[in-house]
This record gives structure tokens, sequence and C-alpha cells, in this order.
């Protein structure tokens, strides 16, 4: 397969090296952390294609006009309309209803610029498609890149995301300084409830 081919030469160059669990087997969203710079969809794409999994990530309605749309889909890139989020649930849901495995890339820190937080966005559509959560990550510390486990979230937020927090500890991102701390808005408040569409993975 040319993208296979392509990711195993990327690989050979690289100064990065792919650490990974073995890859899903099921549809997930695969978390895309920390995300701090453009680079991430790069190495993103290269993950994907060396270890065989079909990615879609969500893009902002932007990216996918006029010429862009058909190389962006290719990718596997879904077009996020703003003014309608619940679509995004849907569409996923079409997909895994349609025998799909896939892994849904989602970058809570929803952007290349520093924060406090995460977006909540990915727990609610997990939750609501009852997919679990694969932990992808970034470390320029180590160089390394690659996937974490898998894990199911059990509706307890605060429970939920400690073991995320856990994992992510000492993952720096491609900017160590533009690294967000895995923490939600309302973690004790037991739900998620930030817009699924503020979610975007693709290039800026």
């Amino acid at each position: 397969m040319l993208r296979r081919a392509i990711a195993r030469i990327f690989w050979t160059f690289s100064r990065w090296r792919l650490v990974s669990t073995p890859a899903p087997t099921r549809p997930t969203i695969l978390i895309g952390a920390p995300h701090t710079s453009n680079w991430d969809f790069v190495l993103m794409l290269a993950i994907a294609w060396r270890l065989q999994i079909p990615v879609r990530w969500l893009g902002k309605k932007s990216l996918f006009r006029g010429w862009r749309s058909g190389p962006m889909r290719r990718l596997g890139g879904i077009p996020v309309d703003r003014d309608d989020p619940s679509r995004v649930v849907d569409d996923v849901l079409a997909q895994i209803a349609a025998g799909e495995v896939f892994g849904l890339v989602i970058t809570p820190d929803g952007t290349r610029t520093s924060r406090t937080g995460w977006k909540s966005g990915f727990y609610r559509i997990a939750r609501a498609s009852g997919l679990p959560v694969t932990l992808g990550y970034v470390d320029r510390t180590t160089m390394t890149t690659g996937l974490g486990p898998t894990i199911e979230l059990t509706g307890d937020v605060a429970a939920d995301m400690a073991v995320i927090r856990e994992f992510y500890a000492d993952k720096a991102g491609f900017r160590p300084e533009l690294r967000s701390e895995p923490r939600l808005r309302d973690e004790n408040g037991g739900s998620a409830g930030d817009e699924a569409a503020e979610h975007t993975a693709g290039p800026a």
C-alpha cells in the first residue's frame, strides 16, 4: 500500500521514534495530545499509515472549501459546522453503524496556543457513541510519538480524567511551552459540556 510505504520511509529518516501499543481493532476516539504544533497533523498521518489505522479527523468547514475539499476528505477529514455541532456525533454514529473501523482523531487542547485545560467534546462524543478512547501522544523530550493504552470511559469524569492525566504527565508535546494540563473545566460536576464542534485536529 502506497500510504504504508510513505510512512515507512518517513519513520526510517525521521528523528522521531514511533512507540505504540497494538493498533485498535474497533472504532475508537483517538486523542492527539499535547497538541502544540501543525507538525502534529503530519505525525498523526504517519502513525496512522504505518499502523494501518483508518483515521477520521474533525476540521473547520473553511478547510474544505474549493479545491481543498477532495484532498482533505481523502485524508479522513470531516468538516465541522459550528452552528450545528450535534451533526458531528450523528455522522460518527452513522459510520459506525455502516461497519467502519476507524480512529476519530480529536485534539482536546483544541488549539496550538497555551490553555488552562482541555475541552470536553471528546468525552461527550465518546460517551454518546460508546467508543473507547485511545491515548495518542507527542513527546519532544524523548522524541517519541505513538499510541498509548485504549480505555473505556466510565462516566465518572474525575476518575477518568485522573487516568488520562497520569498517562500524559510526562508527555511534553512538540512545543512544550504550549502544553495544556489534561483537565476539564468542571470535572467534579459529573458531566462534560463543551460543544463537540470546538475540536479540530487538522492543519490550521
